[in-house]
Protein backbone atom coordinates (compact mmCIF):
# COMPACT_ATOMS: atom_id res chain seq x y z
CA UNK A 1 0.00 0.00 0.00
CA UNK A 2 1.26 3.44 -0.85
CA UNK A 3 1.58 6.01 1.21
CA UNK A 4 -0.40 9.03 0.92
CA UNK A 5 1.53 12.27 0.54
CA UNK A 6 0.39 15.29 3.25
CA UNK A 7 0.49 18.06 0.69
CA UNK A 8 0.39 21.44 2.22
CA UNK A 9 -1.31 24.39 2.20
CA UNK A 10 -0.02 27.41 -0.13
CA UNK A 11 0.67 30.02 1.39
CA UNK A 12 -2.03 32.49 0.63
CA UNK A 13 -1.81 36.58 1.12
CA UNK A 14 -5.79 36.44 1.44
CA UNK A 15 -6.01 33.98 4.12
CA UNK A 16 -3.36 35.53 5.88
CA UNK A 17 -5.04 39.03 6.18
CA UNK A 18 -8.45 37.15 6.99
CA UNK A 19 -6.58 35.15 9.92
CA UNK A 20 -5.22 38.62 10.67
CA UNK A 21 -8.43 40.46 10.81
CA UNK A 22 -10.24 37.44 12.87
CA UNK A 23 -7.14 37.83 15.44
CA UNK A 24 -7.31 41.93 15.64
CA UNK A 25 -10.81 41.69 16.71
CA UNK A 26 -10.84 38.67 19.02
CA UNK A 27 -7.65 40.10 20.71
CA UNK A 28 -9.03 43.84 20.56
CA UNK A 29 -12.18 42.21 22.59
CA UNK A 30 -10.60 39.83 24.99
CA UNK A 31 -7.00 40.52 24.92
CA UNK A 32 -4.20 37.92 24.82
CA UNK A 33 -4.65 35.94 28.22
CA UNK A 34 -7.78 35.18 27.82
CA UNK A 35 -7.78 34.77 23.81
CA UNK A 36 -7.61 31.31 22.59
CA UNK A 37 -6.26 30.42 18.99
CA UNK A 38 -9.33 28.24 18.26
CA UNK A 39 -11.16 31.58 18.76
CA UNK A 40 -9.67 33.30 16.35
CA UNK A 41 -9.64 29.78 13.75
CA UNK A 42 -13.88 30.17 14.18
CA UNK A 43 -13.63 33.92 13.88
CA UNK A 44 -11.84 33.52 10.53
CA UNK A 45 -13.98 30.79 9.16
CA UNK A 46 -10.64 28.39 9.08
CA UNK A 47 -9.46 25.15 10.98
CA UNK A 48 -6.74 25.17 13.44
CA UNK A 49 -4.23 23.66 11.51
CA UNK A 50 -4.24 26.10 9.18
CA UNK A 51 -3.78 28.86 11.67
CA UNK A 52 -1.18 27.23 12.85
CA UNK A 53 0.50 26.87 9.60
CA UNK A 54 0.21 30.61 8.75
CA UNK A 55 1.27 31.55 12.53
CA UNK A 56 3.00 29.10 14.53
CA UNK A 57 1.71 30.34 17.72
CA UNK A 58 -0.55 32.34 19.34
CA UNK A 59 2.81 35.11 20.59
CA UNK A 60 3.63 35.53 17.24
CA UNK A 61 0.22 36.67 16.26
CA UNK A 62 -0.47 38.59 19.30
CA UNK A 63 3.18 40.71 18.31
CA UNK A 64 2.28 41.45 14.77
CA UNK A 65 -1.40 42.43 15.74
CA UNK A 66 -0.66 44.78 18.31
CA UNK A 67 2.57 46.31 16.53
CA UNK A 68 -0.07 46.79 13.59
CA UNK A 69 -2.53 48.02 16.20
CA UNK A 70 -0.15 51.00 17.67
CA UNK A 71 1.26 51.74 14.33
CA UNK A 72 -1.11 54.21 13.73
CA UNK A 73 -0.78 55.92 17.11
CA UNK A 74 2.46 55.94 16.86
CA UNK A 75 2.91 57.65 13.14
CA UNK A 76 0.15 60.31 14.29
CA UNK A 77 2.94 61.11 17.51
CA UNK A 78 5.84 61.03 15.86
CA UNK A 79 4.66 63.30 12.52
CA UNK A 80 2.27 65.55 14.84
CA UNK A 81 4.78 66.30 17.76
CA UNK A 82 8.07 66.75 15.42
CA UNK A 83 6.89 69.12 12.94
CA UNK A 84 8.93 72.42 13.38
CA UNK A 85 6.46 74.29 11.20
CA UNK A 86 3.49 74.20 13.04
CA UNK A 87 2.38 76.41 16.32
CA UNK A 88 2.28 74.66 20.14
CA UNK A 89 -1.31 75.11 19.60
CA UNK A 90 -2.01 73.55 16.07
CA UNK A 91 -0.16 70.40 17.24
CA UNK A 92 -2.31 70.14 20.26
CA UNK A 93 -5.72 70.15 17.26
CA UNK A 94 -4.11 67.73 14.98
CA UNK A 95 -3.46 65.35 17.85
CA UNK A 96 -6.81 65.28 18.93
CA UNK A 97 -8.50 65.78 15.67
CA UNK A 98 -6.17 62.32 13.94
CA UNK A 99 -7.03 60.66 17.81
CA UNK A 100 -10.74 60.93 17.76
CA UNK A 101 -10.80 59.67 14.05
CA UNK A 102 -8.86 57.42 14.99
CA UNK A 103 -10.79 55.98 17.39
CA UNK A 104 -14.45 56.31 16.13
CA UNK A 105 -13.09 53.90 13.55
CA UNK A 106 -11.32 51.30 15.86
CA UNK A 107 -13.16 52.00 19.88
CA UNK A 108 -11.79 48.89 21.16
CA UNK A 109 -8.01 50.01 20.81
CA UNK A 110 -8.25 52.25 24.04
CA UNK A 111 -9.66 48.91 25.89
CA UNK A 112 -7.11 46.40 24.34
CA UNK A 113 -4.02 48.66 25.17
CA UNK A 114 -4.90 49.20 28.94
CA UNK A 115 -5.75 45.61 29.54
CA UNK A 116 -2.09 44.43 28.07
CA UNK A 117 -0.32 47.25 30.40
CA UNK A 118 -2.53 46.22 32.78
CA UNK A 119 -1.28 42.25 32.29
CA UNK A 120 1.96 42.91 30.85
CA UNK A 121 3.62 46.32 30.78
CA UNK A 122 6.76 46.01 30.15
CA UNK A 123 6.02 43.93 27.03
CA UNK A 124 3.66 46.89 26.12
CA UNK A 125 6.80 49.45 26.91
CA UNK A 126 9.23 48.11 24.71
CA UNK A 127 6.78 47.75 21.27
CA UNK A 128 5.90 51.63 22.09
CA UNK A 129 9.26 53.37 22.86
CA UNK A 130 6.85 56.47 23.59
CA UNK A 131 9.32 57.30 26.08
CA UNK A 132 11.97 58.83 23.17
CA UNK A 133 9.51 59.85 21.14
CA UNK A 134 7.80 62.53 23.23
CA UNK A 135 10.99 63.38 25.02
CA UNK A 136 12.96 64.34 22.53
CA UNK A 137 10.46 65.86 20.84
CA UNK A 138 9.87 69.22 18.93
CA UNK A 139 6.48 69.94 20.88
CA UNK A 140 8.48 69.30 24.28
CA UNK A 141 10.97 72.24 22.95
CA UNK A 142 8.34 74.38 21.89
CA UNK A 143 6.02 73.39 25.70
CA UNK A 144 9.42 74.95 27.83
CA UNK A 145 9.76 77.69 25.57
CA UNK A 146 6.69 78.88 26.09
CA UNK A 147 6.58 78.19 30.08
CA UNK A 148 10.11 80.26 29.86
CA UNK A 149 8.63 83.10 27.71
CA UNK A 150 5.98 83.49 30.63
CA UNK A 151 2.83 82.56 27.63
CA UNK A 152 1.58 78.97 29.65
CA UNK A 153 1.92 78.28 33.30
CA UNK A 154 5.28 76.31 34.59
CA UNK A 155 4.41 72.78 34.97
CA UNK A 156 5.66 69.65 34.27
CA UNK A 157 4.95 68.72 30.64
CA UNK A 158 4.03 64.99 31.47
CA UNK A 159 0.12 66.91 33.46
CA UNK A 160 -0.03 68.08 29.90
CA UNK A 161 0.08 64.79 28.01
CA UNK A 162 -1.96 63.44 31.07
CA UNK A 163 -4.87 65.89 30.29
CA UNK A 164 -4.64 65.36 26.60
CA UNK A 165 -4.78 61.44 26.85
CA UNK A 166 -7.17 61.36 29.12
CA UNK A 167 -9.71 63.65 27.75
CA UNK A 168 -9.38 62.31 24.32
CA UNK A 169 -9.03 58.68 25.37
CA UNK A 170 -11.95 58.34 28.65
CA UNK A 171 -15.00 58.78 26.78
CA UNK A 172 -14.02 55.80 24.66
CA UNK A 173 -13.42 53.45 27.43
CA UNK A 174 -16.72 54.92 29.54
CA UNK A 175 -18.42 54.68 26.37
CA UNK A 176 -21.08 52.06 27.46
CA UNK A 177 -21.83 54.30 30.70
CA UNK A 178 -22.07 57.61 29.07
CA UNK A 179 -24.02 55.73 25.97
CA UNK A 180 -26.34 54.60 28.78
CA UNK A 181 -26.71 57.91 31.34
CA UNK A 182 -26.63 59.77 28.15
CA UNK A 183 -28.99 57.76 25.78
CA UNK A 184 -26.70 57.96 23.07
CA UNK A 185 -27.01 56.37 19.84
CA UNK A 186 -23.94 55.47 17.87
CA UNK A 187 -24.30 58.75 15.67
CA UNK A 188 -25.02 60.94 19.14
CA UNK A 189 -21.76 59.41 20.42
CA UNK A 190 -19.53 60.07 17.37
CA UNK A 191 -21.24 63.46 17.13
CA UNK A 192 -20.21 64.62 20.78
CA UNK A 193 -16.64 63.51 19.29
CA UNK A 194 -16.70 65.60 16.72
CA UNK A 195 -17.54 67.92 18.96
CA UNK A 196 -14.45 67.14 21.66
CA UNK A 197 -12.19 67.99 18.59
CA UNK A 198 -13.02 71.84 18.98
CA UNK A 199 -13.55 71.50 23.06
CA UNK A 200 -10.40 69.78 23.87
CA UNK A 201 -7.66 72.20 22.35
CA UNK A 202 -9.54 75.40 23.88
CA UNK A 203 -9.76 73.28 27.27
CA UNK A 204 -6.12 72.90 27.49
CA UNK A 205 -5.45 76.38 26.60
CA UNK A 206 -7.75 77.34 29.45
CA UNK A 207 -6.12 75.19 31.91
CA UNK A 208 -2.32 76.23 31.16
CA UNK A 209 -3.20 79.78 30.86
CA UNK A 210 -0.79 82.45 33.40
CA UNK A 211 -3.38 84.32 34.55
Amino acid sequence: MKKQLKIKPVADSSTEEKIKNAARIIFHKKGYAATRTRDIAEEAGINLALLNYYFRSKEKLFDIIMLESLHDFRQHIIVALNDEKTSLESKIETLVSNYIDLLINQPDIPLFILSEIRNNPQALISKLNQKEIITKSYFIKQFQQAVQEGKIVHINPLHYIMNLIGMIVFPFVGRPILSYVGQLKQDDFNNLMEQRKILIPKWLKAISKVK
